[in-house]
């Protein structure tokens, strides 16, 4: 996913609970230069947005500073939120032209109804929910969907077993669990029969 948003360069005297006030967000672009850093404001809606639409450290974002003038494209790196009212005070971002290949968390979508639980009585366990990867920022995918139709109790899906798209690679071991098929668990209380309730 790629979205597009417009800020501006933060005056350096400017105090952040002042912005936040009058409905501005700081944030600050690192990468664009070497260690150099760019403050900058947002609007409240724009962030609001790009919340609703994106998440940290898997969506691209191509970020024009209007009043430099910058453009380029970037990760959002990191959202702080206040600790009482959830809402965003802070955000990061970091410029990934020039640096060639970048780490983002890309969420895993699980598809179709294990065999193992529809069929056999076994419950579906997912071990990890999203899954680190290396790949160019054009390349970076939204989610990863691993069918898990054809599990039936006792099998499982390891990061090998993946089928990742071309140029993405996966920083986790290749044996890192991802989602199994467990049995009904040892000792569990069985169904009573017809035949044990009638001689009962």
């Amino acid at each position: 996913m790629e979205l597009t948003i417009e800020c501006q360069k933060r005056e350096p005297d400017s105090k952040p609970r002042a912005l936040r006030r009058a409905g501005l967000i700081p944030a600050n672009l690192y990468g664009h230069n070497g260690t150099e850093s760019i403050s900058l404001t947002l609007d409240a809606k724009t962030v609001e947005h790009l919340l609703k639409q994106g998440s940290v450290n898997n969506t691209l974002v191509d970020l024009n500073i209007t009043d430099i003038p910058w453009r380029g494209k970037t990760l959002l790196r990191e959202v702080q939120t206040h600790p009482a009212k959830g809402s965003p005070y802070h955000l990061s971002f970091f410029a990934v032209a020039g640096h060639g290949d970048t780490d983002v968390e890309v969420p895993l979508r699980f598809v179709g109804e294990a065999t193992g639980v529809k069929q056999e009585g076994g419950v579906l366990d997912t071990v990890i929910t999203q899954l680190q990867v290396r790949c160019a920022p054009e390349n970076i995918p939204d989610v990863i969907e691993i069918n898990v139709s054809n599990l039936h109790v006792g099998d499982s899906i390891n990061v090998e077993n993946l089928d990742l798209p071309q140029g993405v690679t996966a920083l986790v071991e290749p044996d890192q669990l991802i989602v199994s098929v467990l049995g009904r668990q040892a000792g569990a209380e069985q169904p009573e029969t017809e035949s044990e309730s009638a001689g009962s």
